[in-house]
């Protein structure tokens, strides 16, 4: 087993847990509440953080491998978003708190799966944007969404 790999598996797992302990506790009103971040409601903010796992775990694994996403720009990744919370805008509690334990679920497996030298491997993410290691990924992308995300809607619903 790959030491880093743990390490960051469990540090995402630290937490996704605590996002799905918000994420359970939310009432209905609360989902209903438009954050001010990403001007979103809380359950679409919810539903795109939990989709998001396994995506950027997808990420991590092809930087892990060696290769680099070079067509891929942030007017492609905000389009993306855009879609997403359309398409998902009556996304109900239950389905998204489900999707995020899953999503994470996979989402760890992949950060286990990986060797320590794995994890130096570089590569694109962003067209224009420096390469990025799969160990940058997960600290800069991966945690960093579920954080971003999760301090959006607790700033909302406090």
């Amino acid at each position: 087993m790959a030491a880093k790999g743990e390490a960051l598996a469990k540090q995402f797992e630290v937490k996704a847990q605590e996002a799905t302990t918000v994420l359970e506790r939310l009432s209905d009103a609360d989902w209903k509440k438009t954050t001010s971040a990403e001007k979103w409601t809380v359950g679409v903010v919810a539903h795109h953080m939990a989709g998001a796992h396994e995506a950027i775990a997808g990420i991590v694994k092809t930087v892990a491998s060696g290769q680099s996403m070079p067509n891929f720009t942030m007017d492609m990744l905000h389009d993306m978003n855009a879609k997403h919370a359309q398409e998902h805008a009556k996304a109900t509690k239950a389905e998204t708190v489900a999707l995020h334990k899953k999503s994470a679920a996979a989402a760890a497996a992949v950060l286990r799966g990986l060797s320590d030298a794995d994890y130096a491997k570089s590569g694109t993410v962003i067209a224009g944007l420096p390469p990025m290691s799969a160990e940058q990924v997960v600290g800069g992308i991966l945690l960093r969404h579920i954080e971003e995300h999760l301090g959006s809607i607790r700033a909302t619903i406090s």
